[in-house]
Order: C-alpha cells, then sequence, then structure tokens
C-alpha cells in the first residue's frame, strides 16, 4: 500500500539553523532515502521550495483564480515528502518515524487512494459492495 508521508517544518525556524547541522540533516535524509531505496520502499521523495514560491489556484463557478503564496497561513509549512510502499499503517509510521527533518518538524502521513476508487485508500478491502 502507498503512503504520501509529507514534511512539515517551520521555515523561520529552518533559516535559524546552524549551517553545519542543515548539512547532517540533509545527509540524514540521504541516507534516509538509500535505506528506503535499497529495501524497495521509496516511490519517490522530493524537497520543496521556499513557501514564499508558492502558488494557490482555486476554480469556482468557471473562474480560475491565481495568488501568490500559500493556502493557509499556518507556522509550520510544506517542505517536502516521501511516497513509500510499506504493508500498513504500522509500518509506514515506523518509516516516517524516521525521516530527519521529524526531529524539528512534523511527519503527515496518508494513505493514498486507488485509482479506481474515489472511497477507499490503495489497497484496503472494499466492503458491502
Amino acid at each position: 500500500m502507498r503512503y504520501l508521508c509529507m514534511i512539515y517544518i517551520d521555515e523561520a525556524e529552518l533559516a535559524t539553523m546552524a549551517p553545519a547541522r542543515l548539512a547532517e540533516v540533509e545527509q540524514q535524509c540521504f541516507a534516509h532515502t538509500s535505506e528506503l531505496a535499497g529495501a524497495g520502499q521509496l516511490v519517490a521523495a522530493e524537497r520543496l521550495a521556499s513557501v514564499t514560491t508558492a502558488t494557490t489556484v482555486r476554480a469556482r463557478h468557471e473562474q480560475l483564480s491565481v495568488t501568490d503564496g500559500p493556502f493557509a497561513e499556518t507556522r509550520e509549512q510544506l517542505a517536502g515528502f516521501y511516497l513509500i510502499d510499506a504493508r500498513d499503517l504500522n509500518e509506514a509510521i515506523r518509516i516516517a518515524g524516521r525521516i530527519p527533518p521529524g526531529q524539528f518538524g512534523c511527519i503527515e502521513i496518508r494513505p493514498v487512494m486507488a485509482p479506481d476508487s474515489a472511497s477507499t485508500p490503495e489497497g484496503a478491502a472494499v466492503t458491502g459492495a
């Protein structure tokens, strides 16, 4: 089953972090990514540009609205993600618990929805159908 592990951090806090500490976390990320790839559990992993580069698009009543900036004002911003294959949520939690930026931010885990279903996560059993 696929899970998206979204990394949220406070960009202001990140900006005050010592360069040596940032380099250490980056190396930890490379190592964790390599470990997941070696285990066949990595689908994709990417770091995102700063939230200051975000563009938000809304489509309402056949009108497109485009604004600069993030969708919502929050203390922590989406900084990157890992798309992983895991047996179940417990394994996804174990994997997410080792994502290095979780040391100073948080990791949100969500099951990826099955392509042929709008209501069940990928790999979940459909009952009562």
